[in-house]
């Protein structure tokens, strides 16, 4: 998979459901054969991945060591509410209501590209978190 690029706005229809947007899917050729998984990510938004990057991430984390409590915590915390999405005969995802919940996504959404996953934020809440400001990003 390459990179992904772009900020795509989008709406939720009344039932959950999210149609992928045309420059989005573009980007993703194994859409209409491979599911997505969507989970919580570290602050208040969702993460979409493809199935196979979702695979990638499983096989980093089984390989920590599942004996230790620190790694067992982080990989129930990282694999929290992770769901299967496929896209039905209209292009459309339906999200369960507890991740849109935990995000507090309702309806006008924006997906934000990050190399190869997608997080899914509320509007609002995507423009206050951009408003503010990078700290110390030139050391980055």
């Amino acid at each position: 998979m390459s990179y992904l690029n772009g900020e795509f706005e989008c709406k939720l229809d009344n039932k959950g459901r999210m149609m992928i947007p045309a420059g989005l899917k573009k980007q993703l050729p194994e859409a209409e054969k491979e599911s997505f998984v969507v989970n919580r990510g570290f602050k208040k938004y969702l993460v979409i991945y493809t199935k196979s990057e979702w695979d990638k991430k499983l096989d980093e984390l089984n390989k920590l060591n599942q004996y230790e409590t620190k790694n067992i915590e982080f990989i129930r915390y990282f694999t929290r509410g992770a769901t299967e999405l496929t896209l039905d005969a209209a292009g459309r995802v339906n999200l369960p209501q507890g991740l849109l919940d935990y995000a507090g996504i309702s309806g006008d959404v924006v997906l934000n590209c990050m190399l190869t996953k997608i997080e899914m934020w509320d509007r609002a809440a995507y423009n206050a978190m951009l408003s503010s400001e990078l700290e110390n990003s030139a050391a980055l």
